[in-house]
């Protein structure tokens, strides 16, 4: 199973991450996590990027999604190859070549869930501080998500304290652990 927590920066992804990893694991399921792989670009990110970093950040993501599906049952997302591609489609355009990858491999997700923008960006040594620049990436998700007709799951921005269990009704997880009855009468 691979999830991911799609979005603008600044919204939450990585603590929903840690969230659901924390309740899959409590259901007995081995888990791992495919962090935000920009981080790790050696190549300028955020408003400064270009393609050539994008499609490093492309290839990254898809090699990461790759390398933790063999080895764990579960495996969640912060980000997608989805939102990733927002970045380079909203400084330089769309590509017909990455629309293609990202096209077809979105397809490989068993669920994604948009995260709205409920603040601002705050600063954490990577992320961009613009306002604005926040707001285009999540416009520019949103039309991808449109055109091409992704699947996604859209939290209800009031509703926050009850995403991780949309998350698991939505993938057909049960909510809780199943528990041993160990006061069955007659035992």
């Amino acid at each position: 199973m691979k999830i991911a927590f799609i979005g603008t920066h600044g919204v939450g992804k990585t603590t929903l991450c840690f969230d659901l990893a924390s309740r899959l694991k409590r259901l007995d399921l081995s888990v791992d996590i495919v962090k935000e792989v920009a981080r790790s670009c050696p190549l300028p990110i955020n408003q400064d990027t270009t393609v050539e970093a994008q499609a490093w950040i492309l290839h990254s993501q898809i090699a990461e999604e790759i390398a933790a599906g063999t080895r764990y049952e579960a495996v969640i997302c912060d980000r997608s190859v989805l939102d990733n591609y927002a970045y380079m489609v909203a400084r330089v355009g769309r590509r017909r070549e990455y629309d293609a990858i990202v096209r077809e491999w979105v397809r490989t997700y068993d669920g994604l869930f948009k995260v709205p923008v409920l603040q601002e960006p705050s600063f954490d040594g990577t992320r961009d501080l613009s306002r604005a620049f926040q707001l285009e990436i999540d416009d520019v998700l949103d039309r991808l998500i449109d055109t091409f007709k992704v699947p996604c799951h859209r939290f209800d921005p009031e509703e926050r304290h009850g995403w991780i269990d949309d998350v698991l009704r939505a993938v057909h997880l049960p909510l809780e652990p199943p528990q041993i009855d160990l006061f069955t009468p007659g035992r």
